[in-house]
């Protein structure tokens, strides 16, 4: 999997020029531009390296709120913190698209500017990626981790946010009034081998195999009862 960059689709976008003068001039013009990939860095927004095909110029390092999906100021005009909720949560990131969700109707809950329409483009999620290194954020803290969905808005931005600031609306699935989630935060590790019973298969070696439980209910080996079986003309499955 990708660590600090990862391959975007190939959106068409506007780069508002001033983020390509640092901030020095450009303001109210518009550069056309394809995204290429996105970079995860801790603790900052996510960077975008964006084709510019009129300079055939690649720029880099960008954030969300440089882009526009139309050659205009957008009405309302949200800020980076309206944009993106949440800082990356580590260096290791992926891009999926959710396919079943993708064609949905999204709507975000901003900071300061309500309810925000939009369509969906892809997810970028953290994770970390070297179990050699210091876990020193959260990306795989059950409590704190947050996907980034990736949202064209009808404003004409784009934003990140996460699951739990979005609405999703299915014209054949959602009901015309659905519920307001009542849900609390998952903060539990769920795993499946410790703290259990454990299964003592140390020295077993049948391929039908028993837990210890097992064995001490019913001490006939596994393959005894597929002989027998086989005896009677029955199969497992």
């Amino acid at each position: 999997m990708s660590c600090l960059i990862v391959n975007l689709p190939s959106q068409e976008v506007w780069v508002r020029k001033e983020y390509l003068t640092d901030h020095q001039s450009g303001w109210g013009e518009f550069v056309k531009g394809f995204w290429v990939s996105a970079k995860s860095i801790p603790s900052r927004t996510f960077y975008f390296e964006t084709y510019l095909p009129e300079y055939a110029a690649m720029y880099d390092k960008l954030p969300i709120s440089a882009f526009v999906s139309r050659s205009e100021t957008p009405t309302p005009d949200l800020d980076l913190p309206n944009l993106q909720f949440w800082n990356c949560m580590d260096y290791g990131v992926v891009a999926v698209k959710k396919q079943f969700i993708g064609s949905m109707d999204y709507e975000i809950y901003t900071r300061d500017f309500g309810n925000q329409k939009g369509t969906y483009i892809c997810t970028l999620d953290n994770y970390h990626q070297d179990s050699d290194t210091i876990d020193y954020e959260t990306s795989e803290n059950p409590a704190e981790h947050k996907s980034f969905n990736l949202i064209e808005l009808h404003n004409g931005q784009y934003a990140l946010y996460p699951n739990n600031r979005i609405r999703i609306y299915d014209n054949s699935l959602t009901p015309k009034e659905p519920k307001t989630p009542d849900f609390k935060v998952s903060t539990r590790y769920y795993q499946v081998e410790n703290s259990y019973e454990r299964l003592a298969m140390g020295n077993e070696d049948e391929y039908f195999w028993k837990t210890a439980q097992e064995r001490d209910s019913n001490p006939e080996k596994s393959s005894d009862l597929t002989n027998q079986e086989q005896k009677h003309g029955t199969t497992i499955g």
